[in-house]
């Protein structure tokens, strides 16, 4: 992990009414809903590195 965000109350807040809505739509199922959001992360990671990448003509090396 690169960095340690801290939330004020109010972030805090906000975050937990997300989450509530996220498990909520796995019908209660916590574990459910944390394997979710880890495809979730990898799928957003993977086109993020896929952004910071040089084109494929242009690579060096």
């Amino acid at each position: 992990m690169d960095h340690i965000v801290t939330l004020d109350s109010r972030q805090e807040a906000a975050l937990q009414a997300v989450a509530n809505k996220f498990v909520t739509l796995h019908k209660g199922d916590t574990m459910k809903a944390l394997k979710e959001m880890i495809v979730l992360n990898g799928r957003l990671q993977d086109q993020l590195d896929a952004l910071k990448a040089p084109p494929l003509g242009k690579r060096r090396g």
